[in-house]
């Protein structure tokens, strides 16, 4: 009889951990495509305000120095959102290493 609780105990104590573990895995994977999807309404949203300066271009006189500056402007906005988009993802990929490496010497 004690033998039985003691492995019912055990298996309970098991399979809390297995789910937890399973439902950790699982926000990890919910936290990165929430993150890609932000990250692609943030280009969307780039490349709009792009296409809107250089449409109103368009209907004004606006010297080539001017254009040039802006477009520079632009790609600098571009290399900007590319560099905080890879960072933001190598903070999570680091984050989920440190919280994988964690949970393993835990369960060790």
């Amino acid at each position: 009889m004690r033998r039985l609780l003691i492995v019912m105990i055990a298996g309970l104590a098991l399979a809390s951990s297995l789910t937890r573990l399973a439902a950790q895995d699982y926000s990890l994977k919910e936290e990165k495509q929430q993150l890609k999807a932000r990250q692609k309404e943030e280009r969307k949203s780039l490349k709009l305000r792009g296409k809107y300066l250089k449409q109103s271009w368009k209907g004004h006189p606006v010297a080539k120095s001017v254009r040039v500056q802006m477009k520079h402007q632009m790609q600098r906005n571009e290399r900007e959102l590319r560099e905080k988009h890879k960072d933001e993802l190598q903070d999570l990929k680091d984050r989920q290493r440190a919280l994988k490496e964690s949970q393993k010497a835990y369960s060790q």
